[in-house]
Order: C-alpha cells, then sequence, then structure tokens
C-alpha cells in the first residue's frame, strides 16, 4: 500500500511537471482542469495540437493518389550558412496501417552546381525527434532556427550534397511507430527526386541516415524498401543509436532519468494502433493528455523530476505479456526483413539505455538473411556516439556511395 501511494505521488508530480512546462498548451485546450481531472478517453484527445498554417491541411481528394505524390510546395526560410534553395513539401504517404497520411518534410540543395560523377547525392537525413507535439516536428523547428541538428544538416550540405529532412512521425506524430517512419522517409524521398530540381532526379544516388529515434525510421526504410518503394535508387543506410528491441528498453528506460522518453514511445505508438489505449487506468489517460504537446526537452526533465514506471499507469499485471501487445511490438521490431541496400550499423559499447544487445540481435537477423552489413561497436556511451559521428557522417556518405564503406556479406568491427 505504501508503495502505490509512492507511486500515485510520483505520477501527481509528474503531471504537475508537465503542466508548469508546457503552459501555452494545456491553457489552449477546451477544459484543462477536467481533461486531468476527468480525462476524456478517446484517441482525439490526446493527439497533438493542429499547427494553424494551411499548408499542413492536404487539398481534396488528395487519398486517392499514389504514395509520394507531391501535395504542395512553398519556399521556407532557412538558418545555414551555405546557400541553399529551401523548400517544404506536403506529400502523400502511409501510415501504419496502410491507410493514406500526409507527411511533410524539409529540402535543402545546395545553389552550387555537383562537381562529382553522375547526379548530385540525396541525403534523407532522420531526426531523433524523440517527441510528441507538432511544434516539435523538424520542418517546424527548423523554420524557426532552433534545431538541434542544424549542424549536422549543414555538414553534409558543404559537402555539396541534398539533404532531406522528414517529418517521419506522420500527421500523428507517431514517435516509435515503425511502419509509419518507414514510409514517410521513403515517401518524402519520391517527391524530392521528382520535384524536377537541377542535379536531383529520380537516379541520383540515395542514402538514408539517422541517429536514435531517426534510426527507427531509417532502420524501417531500408526494410521496406525492396516491397514499398523498389524504385528507388538507394545507396545505402546510416543507422546508429539503434532502439531495436521494446520489450528490452522497458527494462533499461523505465523508472529512471530516461523515463520520459520511455512513456513518449509508448504514447506515439499508441497514436498509431489505438487499442494500446485500452489499456491506461485514469493516471495513464492523464499523462496521455499532459503529453500530448510535449517535446524532447520536457520528456527528459520528467525522467529526473519523476522517474515513474508502466505498472503506475495501467491495471494490467504485466501489459507485455498480453497477446494483442505483444504483436504490436513484434510488428515494431526490426529484423523479420533484409535490406537489399548496404547498412552500416554503428552503436556505442558502453549504452546503458539503448543496450548494444539489441542492435547485435539486428545485425544477426539481418545477416542470417543474407543482408550486406556491417556492424561499427564504438566506445562510449548514446550521446559520446551521436556526436562522434556527426563530423563523419559525409565521409561515410562518400564511401557508402563509392561502395568502400561496407563490405560484402556481414561484418563486424570495433573502435
Amino acid at each position: 500500500m505504501q508503495g502505490r501511494r509512492r507511486a500515485r505521488a510520483r505520477v501527481c508530480t509528474t503531471l504537475a511537471a508537465v503542466a508548469a512546462m508546457l503552459v501555452p498548451a494545456v491553457l489552449a485546450t477546451a477544459d484543462p482542469v477536467r481533461d486531468i481531472v476527468d480525462p476524456p478517453r478517446r484517441l482525439a484527445s490526446v493527439l497533438p495540437t493542429p499547427l494553424d498554417d494551411p499548408f499542413y491541411t492536404p487539398p481534396p481528394g488528395w487519398e486517392g493518389r499514389a504514395p509520394g505524390a507531391l501535395l504542395a510546395a512553398r519556399a521556407v526560410p532557412h538558418w545555414l550558412p551555405t546557400p541553399v534553395r529551401s523548400v517544404e513539401l506536403l506529400l502523400g504517404s502511409t501510415d501504419a496501417r496502410g491507410r493514406p497520411a500526409p507527411v511533410v518534410a524539409t529540402l535543402y540543395t545546395p545553389t552550387a552546381p555537383w562537381a562529382g560523377p553522375g547526379r548530385r547525392p540525396l541525403i534523407s537525413y532522420n531526426i531523433p525527434t524523440s517527441s510528441l507535439g507538432n511544434t516539435c516536428a523538424p520542418s517546424y523547428q527548423l523554420k524557426q532556427g532552433i534545431q538541434a541538428d542544424l549542424w549536422s544538416i549543414q555538414l553534409l550540405l558543404a559537402a555539396n550534397y541534398a539533404v532531406l529532412v522528414p517529418d517521419h512521425q506522420g500527421p500523428r506524430q507517431a514517435y516509435a511507430a515503425g511502419h509509419m517512419g518507414g514510409h514517410a522517409v521513403l515517401d518524402a524521398v519520391r517527391a524530392a527526386v521528382r520535384l524536377g530540381l537541377p542535379d536531383l532526379t529520380p537516379d541520383s544516388p540515395i542514402v538514408l541516415s539517422g541517429y536514435s529515434g531517426g534510426a527507427i525510421a531509417t532502420g524501417w526504410a531500408a526494410e521496406l524498401a525492396p516491397a514499398y518503394a523498389p524504385e528507388l535508387s538507394l545507396a545505402g543506410a546510416l543507422i546508429g543509436g539503434l532502439p531495436a528491441d521494446y520489450g528490452q528498453l522497458v527494462r533499461t528506460m523505465s523508472g529512471n532519468a530516461a523515463t520520459g522518453v520511455f512513456l513518449a514511445a509508448t504514447l506515439g505508438l499508441a497514436r498509431e494502433y489505438p487499442q494500446l489505449l485500452t489499456l491506461l487506468n485514469d493516471n495513464g489517460w492523464r499523462l496521455a493528455h499532459a503529453l500530448r504537446d510535449a517535446c524532447v526537452t520536457v520528456e527528459a526533465a520528467l525522467g529526473f523530476i519523476a522517474p515513474i514506471t508502466l505498472d503506475v499507469l495501467t491495471d494490467h499485471p504485466d501489459p507485455l505479456a498480453l497477446p494483442m501487445v505483444r504483436k504490436i511490438v513484434a510488428d515494431n521490431t526490426l529484423g523479420t526483413l533484409a535490406p537489399k541496400i548496404p547498412v552500416l550499423l554503428y552503436h556505442g559499447v558502453d549504452e546503458f539505455w539503448i543496450p548494444l544487445a539489441g542492435a547485435q540481435e539486428v545485425y544477426d537477423d539481418w545477416c542470417r538473411s543474407g543482408a550486406r552489413v556491417r556492424l561499427q561497436v564504438m566506445p562510449g556511451e548514446h550521446f559520446t556516439v551521436g556526436a562522434v559521428a556527426v563530423p563523419a557522417l559525409a565521409r561515410w556518405a562518400d564511401d557508402l556511395i563509392a561502395g568502400r564503406l561496407v563490405p560484402d556479406g556481414c561484418s563486424r568491427s570495433v573502435g
């Protein structure tokens, strides 16, 4: 009984902290007090608040167009020193359950001509958004100049690559939903190479790149491409810090400083699979309402303020044992399909929240299926490896396109 009281106290602390950090969003709701005391129990009430921008609303009849179809485009400001054309795209894609879903992406192309062989390469840079709100999406933050990955994007542009940044979590900001992310990446690439820009055509070599939350979308894009978008000229994928095993992450990210990010991933997955919401108790629904517009900085802060665990958000003694949950987790676990492109899978040996064992398992599964993949085990933990990879991405992309980075078959290196 005392343990339950302490758990309830942690939930109350969490809700108070979220409310304090999200005051504008909370006040924007029709009845913020009711949403906490007696929260509505429906999917629409825990989806992100829509942005006040008509560009994000697709035109009538868009659902009948093929995935990757361009629905709208506009020039947008950028905060990059390299002279570039900056275009925002609205395109059609497919969600995790096969339904049409509008997706936004930002495309940067250097104004300098491409001097290398062939067409200008395109890097799909899949930002580790790991958030639940629309104001956290890359397209929104890039226009504001507040996106933490701007320097990484700039380094790729300085190498004269075109860079595509998709909002890979889709219209519901479904963080951790693998099929939504993979479809969004591939369809954004389709729209970009068909735009008709100089030096960027359907036969341009394409590199998929993502770290952490962005690695989820990148890994799924690599797996889904042969069946979903076989026409794309994919040169390979760079996948780092991959949260591969969601069942493992319950043990490593719940109840500690990573709790906020883990809970956001759980709620993001529930946006694509609403049946998960039926498992929430009152506290679970309250948290889902409180976090509906949260960005990763808020989620990270929650882990330090109130590291709650899943058991206080549901009345089921072991939700992961339920057949419905096990199927959803299995459907979002990489390793079932073998990528047909070379893959560099890099991961920190000292990871404690996203252990190396998960990436190793994906590597083993892909190898058994005949994939061409290199596992690069790097010193350090999650944030160290992510920082070290930033200046290496352009060189890795060069070597990947040239066929030098990933040997035939499977290989493993350390250091």
